[in-house]
Order: structure tokens, then C-alpha cells, then sequence
């Protein structure tokens, strides 16, 4: 097998939530595969952390603050990306929140900032980065789907919807862009061991009950989600379009 398939040297990525978690562990992977990668959060310096652990191992990164509740900020956000190294040749829309309310009292704006995080600010960096990929030809982004791309969940209904909306963008978008090689995927990560799925984790219960239904029996930890990435990121995904990979421990087979 040649192995420069996955190689990334010479790219540019930018990955949005890589203060910590997936996002966090998918940056770091794909700095080891050689690219050079923008590090986006939330707070201003807070991925501090994941740029020590790129640096670390002899890469090359830097980051952007971005609030991706706002069109404005997730807009700048692109720009500053490009400005960089004058390009950005794969994208992952990892940034997410979460919100958990009986759907009878859920307020409606967490459901307006969940959208927005979720699935708003990643239809919009993608069609923002999308313009500069077809100039060049060339391109790959990456969606972070869920579990609840295919199910609904409980408490969750925001949440909910904005995967199904990834999920959904994601096959439009490969539709749309397949023709200037520019490959559009997603990745479903089961259940991770994370901030997002803390509550999970600390109700014995439901612990229990997602650890009994994952064939693999326990559950995933973020650094078992790079692979998939550096994959969708290379070129031996060229012909690799519209797909959402499932890294589920065989979750959805049960």
C-alpha cells in the first residue's frame, strides 16, 4: 500500500471545537499526518492546550476564537482560516453544543443557539470555504455527525435535528461539489468519552445500558476517532463522497 495515500503534508486544516475531545484528538491526529492545522474554540487562547500537544510532536498550528452562535464571528473565523497559509484544503465542522430539556419545556433559545452552533455555522463555513476549495480544484470537508443522525434520542430534540441537518448538508453538498473534486463526508462517533456525554457518563443507568448495547463494551475514547478522520482528510478517500462513517464500537449493528 502506498503510504503517502494518507499523507497530509503541505494541507491546511482548520478544525472548529479543538479546545479538548474529539476535536482536540482529531487535530493532534492530523497534524501527525503532516498538516498544518487551525484550531478553533470558543474562548480567546483556549486551545492553549492542543497547540502545546501539535508543538510537541513537531507540528505546526495556530488558533482562532469563534463564536459559532454568530454569522458574523463564524464568518471572520473563515476569513482569518485562509488568510493563514492562503488556503484551507480540509475542513472539519466539529464545534457542537448540547442542550437537555423535556421537549415541552425546552426554551426556544437553546434550540435557536444549538441550531446555530451545530448546523447553521457549518453550512456556512463549509459554503465559505466550499468557493475557495472550487477555485482550487481541490478540497475535503468533514462534517461531525452522531448517533442522533439516525435516531431521536431523549431530551435532546435540538440536538437531535441539527445532526439529522448534518447528515442531510453533508449529502447535498457532495452532491453539489462531487464534480470539482471536492469530497464531502461526515463521521458518526458513538459514544465517546467527552464533556458532551458527561451526564451519560455519570448516570449509572444509562452508563449501563449503552455500554451493554455497544458490541466492543465500553466506550470510545477521542484519539479511537482519528483515523477516520485523517482518512476523509487524504487522498485515499478521493472517491469517497456523501458518505457518513459510522465509528460506533458496532453500535448500530445491535
Amino acid at each position: 500500500m502506498n503510504n503517502n495515500l494518507f499523507s497530509l503534508n503541505n494541507k491546511v486544516a482548520l478544525v472548529t471545537g479543538a479546545s479538548r475531545g474529539l476535536g482536540q484528538a482529531i487535530a493532534i491526529g492530523l497534524a501527525q499526518a503532516g498538516a498544518q492545522v487551525i484550531c478553533s474554540s470558543s474562548k480567546p487562547n483556549g486551545c492553549d492546550q492542543t497547540l502545546a500537544k501539535i508543538t510537541a510532536i513537531g507540528g505546526q498550528a495556530t488558533q482562532i476564537a469563534a463564536n459559532l452562535d454568530n454569522e458574523a464571528s463564524v464568518t471572520e473565523l473563515a476569513q482569518k482560516a485562509i488568510a493563514w497559509q492562503g488556503k484551507v484544503d480540509v475542513l472539519v465542522n466539529n464545534g457542537g453544543t448540547i442542550a437537555r430539556y423535556p421537549a415541552v419545556d425546552f426554551p426556544q433559545d437553546e434550540w435557536l443557539k444549538v441550531i446555530n452552533v451545530n448546523l447553521n455555522s457549518a453550512f456556512l463555513l463549509s459554503r465559505l470555504m466550499g468557493k475557495q476549495m472550487i477555485e482550487a480544484g481541490a478540497g475535503k470537508i468533514i462534517n461531525i455527525a452522531s448517533m442522533l443522525s439516525y435516531s431521536g434520542g431523549i431530551t435532546v430534540p435540538a440536538y437531535t435535528a441539527s445532526k439529522h441537518g448534518i447528515a442531510g448538508v453533508t449529502k447535498a453538498l457532495a452532491n453539489e461539489w462531487a464534480i470539482n473534486n471536492i469530497q464531502v463526508n461526515a463521521i458518526a462517533p458513538g459514544y465517546f468519552r467527552t464533556d458532551n456525554t458527561q451526564a451519560l457518563q455519570d448516570n449509572p443507568e444509562r452508563n449501563q445500558d449503552i455500554e451493554k448495547r455497544i458490541p466492543a463494551g465500553q466506550w470510545g475514547e477521542p484519539e479511537q476517532l482519528v483515523g477516520a478522520a485523517v482518512f476523509l482528510a487524504s487522498s485515499a478517500s478521493d472517491y469517497v463522497n456523501g458518505h457518513i462513517l459510522a465509528v460506533d464500537g458496532g453500535w448500530l449493528a445491535r
